[in-house]
């Protein structure tokens, strides 16, 4: 008896149905120097069509001083020229439509650069409008402690004084004692959303990338923006990466996260985005506590789309992916909104170097030279089998660039050339996200395996690597990226994103699932954990994660082995 978990929907919005590719700028190509651009994106557009993708994301592309990867942006109007010009992302813009296929772009509302006009506004004069746009306060007594014990997602705490600023010693606010909130690193600021100047200026950047014509918006920390306006201590930490250190029932809610507030901002950009007509996306990075709550930010008149980063965080066994499955389709569902699918970004270990770790799931901030090392042959295996799985899956999906390549971790960098701020902040404790954040290969014979035309590249490749280039990729059918591009293939032919899906074995030691379309024969999903098991006889097999092994006798059917997903129809 099959148990329906989520009935076929018809077409609707693209995102409801579309594989989305992440494209991190300064990592996927150059046309110019040693940091990727956009005019090396619109160079290698081809090939993400190719791939069979509907639409890509890029990470942010604005002016900023770089402190966070451009997660610190100083001129939201304006493209950084380490990226190129604005008549840059105008052509790249274009050119992504010329390909059929659409753009979302990232937006950083929760806070913005200390070099952001605003900031600078704010720091010269105690007395100006533009401090109302953070959160400065007095410390406790004296000033000489912060206004509260909140920490820094990067490590430490979450408050500076102004005249404690490396910028400081001589400035016109040395002695400013004043402090600011920054969740992130000294150098972003948290906006303050209560002021009416902070929220009209967001709307006129979302029209301004809209006239454009960018598709949609990916809303960085969409579940910051908005704090306890009273400030009150909080005595816990909460690590928003943090795959399953999720807040104890016992533990008050976080005043500086998952306020109700935040909607209330959402349903006004939808009403911003509707203007476009329809067919405009909001993405929400929400990383929350359970999946009721990442419903609430794609209901109706809110956002289109939120990451599912509870089936990111799932170990790779049974019964947590059955369940994250199981409880992401209702939570969906209930709002009448896709479940988006995805394994990894560049915040998280790559999805193939995670799996082959003894403790699977959201893995380490990172992986250093004399951390314990991933299985490469069997994170390969999970990794692949897993995507085969999330991409049968009905709602959409994401990829992160390289994904397609099966590229893992760089887990061989050096502490002298980490960039990343979380490594910093936590006086490398964490090595941080820079190995997930290494620049694609694409030609094999060439320096920096092709990624600039120098040869340079602003991180080091591994040079296993070499094998896993895009060149020797694709003269191989037996490729990660010859096998992702069949999938993606098969997703869209068979329309598996609006089909039902129905859980059968309920209970056994593999998932079991029936696509069912009534445009075509129902497709399984078998996805084999530790436990090979046979085929049914007269097993059709459409696509698979792996190699299945062969019958031994007259009769028998393939055996699917474990860390797999296979696809396959019955003949009647």
């Amino acid at each position: 008896m099959a148990r329906i978990l989520h009935e076929q929907t018809p077409t609707q919005q693209w995102w409801n149905h579309a594989v989305i590719y992440q494209i991190y700028p300064r990592s996927f190509a150059s046309r110019h120097g040693q940091i990727g651009d956009l005019p090396g994106i619109i160079d290698h557009l081809g090939y993400l069509a190719d791939l069979g993708i509907d639409a890509v994301w890029l990470s942010p592309f604005y002016l900023s001083p770089q402190k966070d990867a451009g997660y610190d942006v100083a001129d939201y109007y304006r493209v950084d020229p380490m990226f190129g010009t604005n008549d840059d992302a105008i052509a790249l813009i274009n050119a992504v439509h010329e390909h059929g296929l659409r753009i979302i772009v990232d937006m950083v509302p929760n806070h913005t650069s200390d070099q952001h006009v605003w900031f600078q506004a704010a720091l010269a004069d105690p007395n100006s409008p533009q401090r109302q746009y953070y959160w400065f306060r007095d410390g406790k007594p004296d000033n000489h402690q912060p206004p509260n014990d909140w920490g820094s997602i990067f490590g430490s705490r979450a408050w500076t004084r102004v005249c404690d600023r490396a910028d400081a010693p001589g400035s016109p606010w040395e002695n400013d004692t004043q402090w600011y909130l920054h969740l992130f690193d000294s150098s972003q600021p948290d906006l303050n959303w209560d002021s009416p100047e902070v929220r009209a200026e967001f709307c006129n950047i979302l029209r301004y990338w809209l006239d454009l014509g960018v598709d949609g918006f990916r809303v960085d920390v969409a579940h910051g923006l908005c704090k306890d306006p009273e400030l009150p201590d909080w005595q816990f930490h909460w690590d928003m990466v943090s795959g399953g250190s999720k807040v104890p029932g016992d533990v008050p809610p976080p005043p500086q996260w998952n306020r109700p507030e935040v909607h209330e901002i959402y349903r006004e950009w939808r009403a911003v985005l509707d203007e476009y007509g329809p067919d405009r996306a909001l993405v929400a990075e929400a990383w929350v506590d359970n999946l009721d709550d990442m419903a609430k930010f794609v209901r109706a008149d809110e956002m289109s789309q939120a990451f599912n980063f509870d089936f990111l965080c799932s170990p790779f066994t049974v019964n947590a992916y059955r369940t994250s499955i199981r409880e992401s389709l209702r939570a969906m569902d209930n709002v009448g909104a896709p479940t988006t699918w995805v394994l990894s970004n560049h915040d998280v270990v790559r999805v193939v170097s995670r799996m082959g770790l003894v403790e699977t799931g959201k893995g380490p901030n990172g992986i250093r030279p004399t951390d314990p090392q991933p299985d490469a042959q069997l994170g390969m295996q999970r990794g692949l089998a897993a995507h085969l799985l999330q991409a049968g899956l009905p709602g959409s999906c994401y990829i992160y660039q390289g994904e397609e390549l099966a590229l893992p971790e760089h887990t061989g960098l050096s502490d002298d050339i980490r960039q990343d701020p979380a490594y910093f902040r936590t006086r490398g404790v964490e090595a941080g996200r820079d190995g997930c954040r290494i620049p694609m290969p694409w030609n094999s014979q060439l320096p920096g395996f092709g990624f600039s035309p120098s040869g340079e590249t602003w991180l080091p490749q591994p040079e296993e690597w070499r094998d896993l280039a895009v060149d020797v990729q694709l003269s191989r059918s037996d490729s990660t990226l010859a096998l992702f591009r069949r999938l993606f293939a098969a997703r869209a032919e068979l329309r598996m994103a609006q089909a039902q899906l129905c859980e059968v074995e309920e209970d056994s030691p593999w998932l079991h699932y029936i696509s069912r379309h009534d445009t075509r024969d129902d497709v399984h999903i078998l996805t084999v954990f530790d436990t090979p098991t046979p085929l049914p006889t007269g097993a059709e097999i459409i696509i698979s994660s792996r190699a299945l092994d062969e019958p031994t006798a007259p009769g028998e059917s393939y055996t699917v082995p474990c860390n797999c997903t296979v696809w396959f129809t019955l003949s009647s």
